[in-house]
This record gives structure tokens, sequence and C-alpha cells, in this order.
């Protein structure tokens, strides 16, 4: 039987490796930023650091916007001449309208899409990318594929240290009453992508370094019950501290893959600049 031939699809929230963008079968349709009113694409027309200077010299916290479904339909068009299937993994359908794009794009261009809820972002959306290629090299159908990852995207835990709550509080990513307690309370609150794809309050820490410690703590704990092979550090143009956080985890866990990456411009719209971020996959261990 021949294999068939997949083509992986994607956003710009998605934190992709060297290897990805290199990759002839991946495909990244980018979130639009809305900046003054002037629309950007993201990593198209716009880097993280030009980005970061529009924040700071406009008055207004930028917006984003997902991808046209009519975007999708074109790209899923172009595909079918060269590809049996699409397998397409999206950030959190509870964080963004993209996979309703997706969806709707690929019963436009009636393409076969196997479409996957990652319910997180960045670098989660990573590992479930290179999980179904795996298993594609594997033999294992596209049908397969995207039930295993819809599954596995339930395995991923992550915390957040936001660079800016004002920018969290404006994109309506937080309540009122939450911002201001952060705020009069000098409180570093530590935010997760719930196993729901939701935003939610995990913990109020009361200074970045003891936030720092918490999250290694919740690491550890499961470290301790999970098979995890690799931890991803996303920060927000502070790599400095990003670094430093990665050698704090090496010391504990030697052996440990640790990778460090930036977050997308559509993730720092609404988490900020100085965001710091742990994600892992937890994978039950062999019994």
């Amino acid at each position: 039987m021949t294999a068939q031939r997949i083509a992986w699809v994607t956003d710009s929230t998605a934190y992709l490796t060297q290897e990805l963008i290199d990759h002839p079968d991946v495909y990244v349709l980018p979130l639009s930023i809305i900046i003054d009113g002037f629309p950007y694409e993201d990593g198209v027309d716009l880097t993280t650091e030009e980005l970061y200077q529009k924040i700071r010299s406009s008055k207004e916290v930028p917006k984003t916007s997902q991808p046209a479904a009519g975007k999708f339909a074109e790209l899923y068009e172009s595909l079918k001449s060269n590809y049996d299937a699409a397998i397409a993994v999206h950030i959190s359908s509870q964080l963004s309208g993209t996979i309703e794009s997706s969806a709707s794009g690929k019963e436009m261009a009636d393409f076969d899409v196997k479409i996957v809820d990652s319910r997180s972002m960045s670098y989660a959306i990573t590992t479930l990318i290179e999980q179904g290629m795996s298993m594609a090299e594997n033999g294992v159908s596209a049908d397969e594929i995207q039930e295993t990852l819809n599954h596995n995207a339930k395995k991923s835990e992550n915390y957040i240290l936001l660079g800016s709550l004002e920018q969290f509080y404006k994109g309506g990513r937080m309540t009122g009453t939450q911002f201001l307690l952060g705020n009069l309370l000098a409180v570093k609150p530590i935010i997760q992508i719930t196993s729901e794809g939701t935003f939610g309050l995990f913990q109020k820490v009361r200074s970045e370094k003891k936030a720092l410690r918490r999250i290694l703590e919740l690491f550890s704990e499961s470290y301790e019950k999970y098979r995890i092979r690799q931890v991803q550090i996303l920060h927000g143009n502070v790599a400095d501290k990003a670094d430093a956080l990665k050698s704090r985890v090496k010391e504990q866990f030697p052996s440990l893959d640790v990778v460090i990456g930036e977050i997308s411009s559509s993730i720092a719209v609404h988490a900020g600049e100085g965001t710091l971020a742990m994600i892992w996959q937890n994978e039950d261990k062999d019994v």
C-alpha cells in the first residue's frame, strides 16, 4: 500500500523550528496584527522586534485577527494536486477563530483536511506536528494521526509569566478586577492555558523570582509522574532570562532536552515584551 502524501498546515502562533521552516511539506498561514488601524501579516510584514517598537510608540494596544477562510481555501486548493490529505494543527479554538476559518476553507476547497485543535499555541503546536510527522513516516494513516494528536493535545502543560498585565487586560484576556488586584498588590500572576484550551489564572505570586521557583517546582512534580522528553522555554525579547531559566532546569535535570525560542508576534500582542513561559508534554511512563 502506498503511503499517503500529507501536507502539514499551521498558523503563525506556532513556534517553527528551522527544520520545519525548511520542510517542503509544511505550510503556514499568518494571523493579522492590527496596529493603529493598519494590518500586518505576522512573520511576514512585521518582526517581533518591530512589533515591540510599535507597541512602545502606539497609544493603542494592537489586536489580532485570524486568517480569512478564503486564504485557507486558496491554500487547500493549491495542495490538492500534490497531496492526498492535509493535517492542520492550529491555535486553541478557545483563543482564536483560526480553526473555524480553516474548516470553512476546507469545505470551500473540497479537500481532505484533518483539523487538530492544539488546545494551546506556540511550541505545543510544534510538538504535535513533529509527532504527526513521525507517525506518517511509519505509515500511520492521516485519520489515525488526527485522532492521536487530538488526544496528545490534552497532555500539554504550560505556565506563563506575562510581560505586560496591561496588554493582557486590554486584549480582553483577564477581568478588570484581576488586573486591578495585580497592579495594586504588585502580584506576578502565573497564567496557564488549561487542558480545555482557555487562559486561566493558575496562581498569584509576589515576585518574578518566586514565580519562577514555583514553576520549576511544578515541572519537577510533573517530571516525577510522567515521561517528559523535552521542555521548551519561550520568551518575549528577554533571551537573557530564558538562558538563565534554562541553566536552572539543566542543573536539576542534566539529561533533559531544553529548547529556547521566541514567542511569535501574534502572541506577543497579548502577553507583552518580557514574557517567559515553560511548556512540555506529559507522557505516561512505561508500566
